[in-house]
């Protein structure tokens, strides 16, 4: 391990809730995290804000089923058994109160010891971050607070979902990195069969890289910059509880 990063304080964690835009979105690498979560018996949620309909060429109403079938074989290479897909518009959507609600309500349900997001800079991954991307990280970021307060969308109690703290909010894919959560090569493995589970939209994507050449790259990078084989690295924000894991 280098001075710059520490291992990811996750021991004790019994739920996980990741929050992204888009099918696929877990899977560039991400996923080896989640499957090294599940394989230990922590229990992990996907929440998808959209269902990914304007990422392909067909229309919407033949392309949201489709995703959301390639979304549920990719989970089921790693470990996650619910999958929640939401009805927000692919491509448009805003980072509301309406999102924030809707994070905060999955927070709540699913009382999760961290929540997972994508990076919500503007700039990201070698060029501007997609405007999706960029909603459901605030969004994340936003409602994961929004559910420990009781006085922000009170209707949630109405619905029999209590304030629920969080110990910590997960960033991944930023430009800098406070930990990392190393993963072995089942986990490689798994990562890059969840993101092979996009077989369709895949097709779509011109130059698109083989997931079994980039992903376990991506993987090595972190490894090496946490001082192991392989490492899913993560922004870390603690929120109150992290350190008593």
């Amino acid at each position: 391990m280098t001075d710059e990063l520490a291992l990811l304080p996750d021991a004790s964690w019994a739920r996980v809730l990741c929050v992204v835009a888009h099918p696929d979105d877990m899977e560039y690498g991400t996923s080896a995290a989640v499957a090294t979560w599940t394989r230990r018996g922590v229990e992990v949620t996907y929440l998808l804000l959209t269902g990914g309909e304007a990422g392909m060429a067909e229309p919407p109403s033949v392309i949201r089923p489709l995703r959301a079938e390639e979304q549920a074989k990719a989970c089921a290479t790693v470990g996650v058994a619910d999958l929640r897909i939401l009805e927000h518009p692919d491509g448009m959507l805003q980072p509301g109160l309406d999102l924030r609600r809707d994070v905060a309500r999955a927070v709540r349900d699913v009382r999760p010891d961290a929540v997972v997001t994508m990076v919500y800079d503007v700039e990201a991954f070698g060029g501007l971050n997609q405007a999706d991307h960029r909603a459901a990280g605030l969004a994340a970021a936003d409602g994961v607070r929004d559910a420990d307060n009781p006085w922000v969308f009170p209707e949630l109690a109405h619905e029999g979902l209590a304030a629920w703290h969080t110990s910590a909010l997960l960033v991944t894919g930023h430009a800098r990195p406070t930990h990392g959560l190393p993963v072995d090569g089942r986990a490689i493995a798994a990562s890059v069969a969840s993101l092979k589970s996009h077989a369709a939209y895949l097709a779509h994507v011109t130059g698109h890289p083989d997931p079994e050449v980039f992903i376990p790259e991506i993987l090595r990078q972190g490894g090496a910059a946490l001082g192991v084989d392989a490492a899913v690295l993560f922004k870390v924000y603690d929120l109150g509880g992290l350190s008593g894991s």
